[in-house]
């Protein structure tokens, strides 16, 4: 990151979890931020904390990203930002029911959360990027993208969202500017309290905290890799995953109850 100087983030899902940590570490840095979330409440205390102990400035922009005309509203932020070097598209939904069965509505709405907003605010930030030579996108995605044993769409758009980074990143070669999938995998964080996920169904080792994925992903920006997986026990599972026995513990892990109750907006909300 010694190389990496960034003026200004706006970073979405930044009122909890792996968002808010990347508002957190972002501000120890010196970066100018806005922080885009459906809860003003949580936004107005991030924001509080750090205009209190850091010499930047911090916008506050309340925006549930399910809806078009919010994320309008914050295609709107982008346009008379021109010094915004790092879009961080964080917002998630997170994803417990069965495809077949229910209302489909849920469904859409993490489409248009994970994908529509993404490409939305990708393609609203990339003209000044490109003008100014410089920038980066980072799209949070997971390493559940590898894996298609859980919520339909949470997988679908978290490979979407992989291969969308990896296109955009090829396109994007010799204009200065750089994307970055990040794909964390089981991350300490309120989403699992959210959807009443129990811990102690998965193995302490797979767990890892916020800021250690936050702090693999800004450490990669100066580097190479669109596709960055924090953990060398992620990247060795994503490694094997097309493996029988590898496969067969993750379909053990999505038939837990995480994956069989009601979709709720996950921790990047």
């Amino acid at each position: 990151m010694a190389q990496t100087v960034i003026r200004s983030a706006l970073i979405t899902g930044a009122s909890a979890g792996i968002g808010a940590e990347f508002a957190r570490q972002l501000a120890a840095q010196g970066v100018n931020l806005i922080l885009v979330a459906r809860r003003k409440e949580k936004l107005e205390a991030l924001a509080s904390e750090f205009v209190k102990n850091y010499a930047i400035a911090v916008d506050i922009l309340p925006a549930d990203l399910s809806k078009s005309e919010e994320v309008a509203l914050v295609e709107s932020k982008i346009s008379t930002t021109a010094d915004l070097d790092l879009l961080v598209n964080n917002a998630g939904y997170g994803g417990t029911s069965g495809f077949s069965s229910g209302d489909v509505n849920p469904h859409l709405n993490m489409l248009q959360v994970h994908v529509v907003a993404s490409v939305r605010l990708s393609h609203k930030v990339l003209p000044s990027m490109i003008a100014n030579k410089r920038g980066w996108i980072i799209n949070v995605a997971s390493v559940a993208a590898f894996w298609p044993y859980g919520s339909v769409l949470y997988s679908a758009t978290k490979a979407f969202l992989v291969t969308f980074s990896q296109s955009l990143s090829f396109s994007l070669r010799g204009t200065g500017v750089r994307v970055q999938a990040l794909c964390p995998g089981f991350t300490y964080s309120e989403f699992h309290d959210v959807i009443g996920f129990n811990r102690k169904l998965v193995p302490k080792f797979l767990w890892m905290p916020a800021k250690s994925v936050v702090s693999a992903s800004l450490k990669a920006l100066s580097h190479e890799p669109v596709v960055v997986i924090p953990g060398l026990h992620y990247r060795l599972i994503v490694a094997l995953a097309r493996f029988p026995l590898i496969s067969s513990i993750v379909r053990v892990i999505a038939n837990t109850r995480m994956y069989r109750r009601r979709i709720n907006y996950d921790q990047h909300s």
